[in-house]
């Protein structure tokens, strides 16, 4: 008689762990898109320029992108619920400093805790789910339900943005972290269940730390190289330091029994062009939606939420198409589903760069919903397809590299298009004529990327069979990546 309610007690307590974690996901994925709908109104209070706009979103995105594969051994070594827990407080409290932040710097200080909390939170998250749903079939359901329910965060960031800038300021978009961290930890500390796998590799402390400073080395040098010069020798000595950097990372990964990055992933050609291929979705995807709200508020006069609504048809278009693309690659083939994917979103991103100030919205929106639905139809099957290229016992590790490339091209996108934008005004032109040579190199770049995935992957042995279906876990793969 006592098995039923144990039964409904474990189902209970699940039932919370799901609720929680799909909460923590969708503030860390809200606040990848609310930040664009008020970087219009960052610039005008904050009295800084676009260089500064480019920091305060790539320190969080580069944070997240170096350690999100060490955020995982982390809370499999120290306890699931201990990282999920502290990313939580990292994140509400960088949040509350984003907040009463005084000037762009002490925000980009802000946005950084802001990525390490993520970090944590994000990968501990998935982690406690997977512990608590140790039946397959449960585990996808769960799962499914988490990258559903927490990438609403993604597509309510714009309009939410928009909606609490437009009404109260900018630092309201980070103040609307606050309740949900509280209820988090609250919740968090009575009904989680501490987990961990004592089995999990050690933590590659040198690697990480060797990647940050690379990506941030380069990072650096991108985004400073449009306003300092790209002769300065501060600028030729951030490439060069960077170079130095990776060839330090990729010997200390040669040699660690543990790496973050095990580099021998990388000689198989599916994994290496899926990889590669990923790079550049979060280069044009994220790069290109920098400027999406900049483009409506100071190219066509847009107030900020009128600006947060216009862009929603890429999101939207994402959500729509998302659930489609691992079906369409195992009908058709990866090579062909994410080529066509490319196709449409450079195709798309060259229509963008025709835009003008008198252009009307009834002939944008569809421009952006192309980007879209192009992107939309490559981000799963890369992903699918990098778990395919190794065995079943390396799926969690080519999910997570997945996932890093993606936000690494971020990181570089937001660094190369706003430098072609900065140096087109250095040169006398106006913001507008930037943009549209940003989003045009956007766009030949990943056309340029379709041509070279086909080719590659025409050679390529695994593409005999087409990719099993990827049920993301990864909730960014379902919607946008905006900032």
């Amino acid at each position: 008689m006592s098995a039923a309610p144990a039964v409904v007690g474990r189902r209970s307590n699940r039932a919370v762990l799901l609720a929680v974690t799909c909460l923590g996901q969708f503030m860390v994925l809200l606040d990848n898109t609310i930040v664009g709908a008020a970087l219009p109104d960052m610039q005008a209070r904050l009295h800084t320029d676009l260089t500064g706009l480019q920091w305060i979103v790539d320190a969080y995105v580069l944070l997240v992108a170096m350690l999100l594969l060490s955020g995982g051994v982390f809370a499999d070594r120290l306890g699931r619920k201990r990282v999920y827990l502290a990313g939580a407080v990292v994140f509400t409290a960088a949040s509350v400093w984003c907040s009463l932040a005084p000037s762009a710097e002490w925000l980009i200080a802000g946005r950084v805790l802001q990525g390490i909390g993520a970090s944590a939170l994000s990968p501990a998250s998935l982690a406690l789910l997977a512990a608590a749903y140790p039946v397959p079939q449960e585990r996808i359901k769960a799962i499914g339900l988490w990258a559903g329910f927490s990438g609403l965060g993604l597509v309510a960031g714009p309009v939410a943005g928009g909606v609490l800038t437009d009404a109260f300021g900018w630092p309201a978009i980070f103040l609307v972290n606050l309740p949900i961290g509280v209820v988090l930890l609250l919740v968090g500390l009575r009904h989680l269940v501490e987990s961990r796998n004592p089995g999990a590799p050690a933590i590659d402390v040198p690697g990480t730390a060797l990647s940050v400073l690379f990506v941030g080395t380069l990072t650096y040098g991108l985004i400073e190289g449009g306003a300092r010069g790209w002769t300065s020798l501060l600028i030729l000595g951030s490439f060069a330091a960077a170079v130095v950097l990776l060839a330090a990372f990729l010997v200390v990964e040669t040699r660690s029994p543990a790496p973050m990055l095990p580099l021998w992933l990388f000689r198989q050609r599916l994994f290496t062009v899926s990889n590669t291929a990923m790079i550049v979705v979060g280069f044009a995807l994220m790069g290109s939606s920098f400027f999406f709200s900049q483009f409506f508020v100071y190219v066509q006069g847009s107030s900020i939420l009128r600006a947060g609504l216009q862009t929603l048809p890429t999101s939207l278009a994402m959500v729509l198409v998302s659930p489609f693309a691992g079906r369409l690659a195992a009908r058709y083939g990866f090579r062909i589903v994410v080529t066509v994917g490319l196709i449409l979103a450079g195709g798309g991103l060259l229509a963008l760069g025709t835009v003008h100030a008198d252009t009307s919205y009834a002939n944008v929106w569809w421009r952006l919903a192309v980007v879209g639905i192009g992107f939309a139809l490559t981000m799963s099957p890369l992903t699918g397809a990098a778990i395919q290229a190794l065995s079943p016992q390396e799926g969690g590790l080519a999910s997570g590299v997945s996932s890093t490339t993606r936000q690494i091209g971020a990181v570089l996108g937001v660094a190369v298009l706003g430098a072609i934008v900065r140096t087109r005004q250095s040169d006398g032109a106006s913001f507008e004529t930037g943009l549209n040579d940003a989003f045009v190199a956007a766009g030949i770049i990943t056309l340029a990327a379709a041509v070279l995935t086909g080719l590659w992957l025409a050679r390529s042995k695994p593409l005999d069979r087409p990719p099993v279906p990827h049920r993301s876990t990864d909730p960014a793969e379902a919607t946008t990546t905006t900032p």
